[in-house]
């Protein structure tokens, strides 16, 4: 059993993990603004700031793995990458094993390159947070030795409005997107979920990105 934080844990990506951390008997404490009104049985839901310096260090101490489920959107954009470097440090210092909810926008289309979010194919609108993740990406992968982290990015169809549902039936890449026979990139809250929680409790991607669709 693992201790796991999630920052973000009443999100969608960080919903999902949650509910399947807590499923396998791990113990789950669900950090967010407010604490939400439906709560996952066994889950520990705590209201915290994630800009607080001492509201970060006293969840995560204690934890064997940190989440940042966060989006890089609303009250959070222009400030995302100072705190997922906050958190990365929060989870060092605590011993932590650091994960975080990557975006598709950051996959590259082939081994060569570009990145998705630099292909005409890819919205406008989501262009801002995906290339926010492509710097946190070479953050990490330029970080200390000491931090031990993780990032998954989803397939390209992935949120509550392309659900799905949870077949336990996936595929890992490296740092290309995944696409089937049909050029389509998707993926379940619900397995992207099983995909994260199987590294927590099987690491093999230490210090790298990986990605999971169908």
């Amino acid at each position: 059993m693992a201790r796991i934080t999630v920052f973000g844990g009443t999100g969608y990506a960080g919903g999902h993990i949650v509910r399947e951390a807590a499923s396998r008997g791990h113990e789950v404490t669900a950090v967010s603004r407010s604490v939400p009104a439906e709560q996952v049985d066994g889950v520990t839901y705590v209201a915290a700031d994630v800009q607080d310096p001492a509201a970060l260090s006293g969840v995560v101490e204690g934890a064997d793995v940190v989440i940042g489920a966060l989006a890089p959107r609303g009250p959070l954009e222009g400030k995302f990458e100072a705190i997922v470097a906050d958190l990365a440090e929060a989870a060092r210092v605590a011993g932590a094993r650091f994960g975080i909810v990557g975006g598709a926008g950051s996959l590259l289309v082939a081994p060569e390159g570009p990145a998705f979010v630099d292909t005409p194919e890819f919205s406008d609108d989501y262009k801002p947070e995906a290339r926010t993740m492509v710097t946190i990406l070479g953050e990490l992968r330029a970080s200390d030795e000491s931090l031990d982290w993780f990032m998954v990015s989803p397939a390209g169809d992935f949120g509550p409005w392309v659900e799905g549902e949870h077949t336990g039936t996936f595929r890992l890449g490296g740092d290309v997107i995944l696409t089937d026979e049909d050029g389509k990139s998707a993926i379940s809250g619900a397995d992207f979920a099983q995909a994260f929680v199987d590294e927590i409790e099987q690491p093999a991607h230490r210090r790298a990105r990986f990605t999971v669709a169908y």
